[in-house]
């Protein structure tokens, strides 16, 4: 039996955690902030109304978790800690098993180019290469340890491994960009005080030196304010290349140029507007998703997806 102080501090916790891998969030506790930053390293945020947001635990957020570091005990803590009830057992069972498959398998780039697929546990390697959704991107194994991807299926395969529920970590590196010398500016160009936070560039770092090569792949989560264009913006400077930037909207278009020119030494020359209002192509291109995905029917080619080459 509980006490009555247990009870007390049990009902000031903010988590109701379902058995349908959904979470409940009061906002009016003084535990709410906590909680949001807790559960929001390995759920997805569905919707924020006043009172209750709601949160969705899915095998692609614990995933992220995962790579970012976390353990299936320190989310099931996280859990327990803000939970005014119990954790379904389901949901732990769910967790524990969803996180043990990530980093399974190793997605690299051998010396000659040939991209591969490696894991430890042959049953596995033979349990994909019998899989009918893997078959139309992979040429075989030559050990069971390995499994050779056939050239252009990178993310064909990455997207199929994950709707399977084996997530891959890439580690394979990209193809070097055309170099573009930029530096940061020691004061911005708005007169304002300008340098990088501690966070910002961690995650600059944890992007340039992952995979085979310089630079990977990622998802920044950070609040609004805390500049996150700006670690976009370091990772082109941590690189030295020329870059396609890609934003919602034209008004994230014209924010990223403005940061560019005030935090860079680049010039307004260098940067190209790439929207239903202009269509320049420059050294550092600035599009948004609208544009690029434009096609006149629903049959018709992507008219603007030559940016991509």
């Amino acid at each position: 039996m509980l006490d009555s102080r247990a009870m007390l501090e049990r009902d000031l916790r903010p988590v109701i955690v379902q058995s349908d891998r959904s979470i409940l969030m009061e906002t009016d506790g003084p535990l709410f902030e906590d909680a949001r930053d807790a559960i929001a390293a390995f759920a997805e945020l569905i919707k924020s109304p006043e009172h209750i947001h709601t949160y969705r635990i899915t095998p692609l957020s614990l995933w992220n978790a995962a790579a970012a570091g976390m353990t299936a005990d320190e989310i099931l803590v996280s859990l327990t800690k803000f939970s005014k009830y119990e954790v379904p057992a389901n949901i732990i069972t769910e967790i524990r098993e969803t996180v043990s498959r990530y980093g399974r398998l190793k997605l690299y780039k051998m010396e000659d180019g040939q991209l591969v697929i490696e894991s430890d546990d042959s049953l596995l390697v033979t349990e994909l290469l019998n899989h009918k959704d893997i078959q139309p991107y992979v040429t075989g194994t030559p050990d069971l340890k390995r499994i050779f991807v056939k050239p252009g299926d990178r993310g064909n395969i990455k997207s199929v491994l994950i709707k399977i529920g084996f997530p891959v970590e890439d580690l394979a590196g990209y193809v070097e960009g055309a170099p573009l010398k930029l530096e940061w500016r020691k004061e911005a160009l708005s007169g304002k005080p300008f340098a990088t936070r501690k966070y910002q560039v961690e995650s600059i770092d944890a992007f340039y030196m992952r995979g085979s090569n310089h630079g990977g792949s990622g998802v920044v989560v950070l609040p609004c304010g805390a500049g996150k264009t700006v670690v976009g913006i370091g990772c082109i400077h941590a690189l030295q290349t020329q870059t396609l930037v890609l934003t919602t909207n034209t008004v994230a278009l014209r924010q990223w140029i403005s940061e560019l020119i005030d935090k860079t030494t680049l010039t307004e020359d260098q940067i190209g507007e790439y929207s239903g209002d202009s269509k320049e192509i420059k050294p550092i291109t600035v599009a948004t998703y609208q544009v690029l995905t434009y096609r006149k029917t629903k049959d018709s080619p992507f008219v603007h997806f030559g940016l991509f080459d």
